[in-house]
């Protein structure tokens, strides 16, 4: 019987596959994203607004950050599991800290831009913004598309990745109905005094957002870079399943978890009656890995002996 094929660090070959559907998701999702970017910047340079300008950048950012997320993900269906033990979930986290960043330095940009126009407003151009209409209804539509498809594939295997993508293409989808809504507002009140300073108004929301997105995606990914705790829920159920096998073990030495990536690490220290053979010990350990791993989806369970304790003899035995 042939030996089968080994994947580095217990990669299965249904998970190299879903890493590699992951990747191709992700290749979409850069094109979608990086595709209006040169259209919002020509519709931009043609109407002169400001918040056009303001969602061609945060359309560029956004491309960056999907990007990182693609070169990522297609490393890690590549297989570079064996250098890295716990995966390449930091490096996930890192590209969410870095794409949240440029997501702030470009909002500084903005603001400064944004109110230079307030200051010294000038009327659009009808043209333009007929233009930057039409490419913001696509886009908006496209959006919601890959937001309903990047959710549904991060239900089926979550990850930080696609929990980003999710949110990410949610919010383009609602940035660009504010932009929408900012030109076609312009376009209906053309001739009043007022008109000149929707388009500025416009671009302020946009950046909102922006920075919204930005500290968003660096607050989530922070607790897991520094390797914080798993959720009180979580650790209730490594409690409970402790509780359930507490008269196989002699004594709990601590439990250490911190998630990598979509996956999570639980490593827990137990004591074992030093009576036991060795095969009672292996199908208690056994036993409780393969249930915390069950009850804790993407979850990967270390069950370790610490020693064995060895009965105190009395005197006369």
């Amino acid at each position: 019987m042939p030996e089968p094929t080994r994947l580095p660090s217990g990669l299965s070959s249904g998970s190299r596959a879903t890493e590699r559907e992951r990747a191709d998701a992700l290749f979409l999702n850069l094109l979608a994203a990086g595709a209006p970017a040169i259209p919002k910047v020509i519709a931009a340079g043609l109407s002169g607004s400001v918040t056009l300008y303001a969602s061609a950048l945060k359309t560029c950012n956004e491309a960056i950050g999907v990007l990182i997320s693609w070169l990522i993900a297609r490393r890690i269906a590549r297989g570079d599991h064996d250098i890295y033990d716990y995966g390449m979930g930091k490096f996930e986290n890192i590209a969410c800290i870095v794409t949240g960043s440029v997501m702030i330095l470009s909002f500084v940009i903005l603001i400064s831009a944004a109110t230079f126009r307030i200051f010294y407003p000038v009327t659009l151009r009808d043209n333009g913004v007929l233009a930057g209409v039409f490419i913001v209804v696509i886009m908006m539509t496209v959006d919601l598309y890959f937001s309903i498809r990047n959710y549904r594939l991060a239900q089926q295997e979550p990850s930080p990745l696609m929990d980003a993508q999710w949110h990410l293409f949610r919010l383009k989808a609602f940035a660009n109905l504010m932009v929408l809504l900012t030109l076609v507002l312009t376009l209906l009140c053309a001739g009043s005094w007022w008109t000149v300073y929707i388009d500025p108004a416009g671009s302020f929301i946009v950046m909102g957002i922006l920075l919204y997105s930005g500290l968003r995606l660096i607050r989530s990914s922070l607790p897991d870079l520094l390797d914080q705790t798993l959720e009180e829920e979580l650790q209730f159920i490594v409690v409970q399943e402790l509780a359930e096998h507490f008269h196989n073990y002699e004594q709990l030495h601590g439990v250490r978890s911190r998630r990598s990536g979509g996956f999570i690490y639980v490593d827990i220290f137990l004591e074992f009656d030093g009576d036991l053979l060795m095969r009672d010990v292996q199908d208690t350990m056994d036993r409780m890995k393969m249930s915390l791993e069950t009850k804790i989806h993407g979850s990967h369970v270390n069950i370790i002996s610490t020693g064995t304790r060895t009965p105190v003899q009395r005197c006369g035995d």
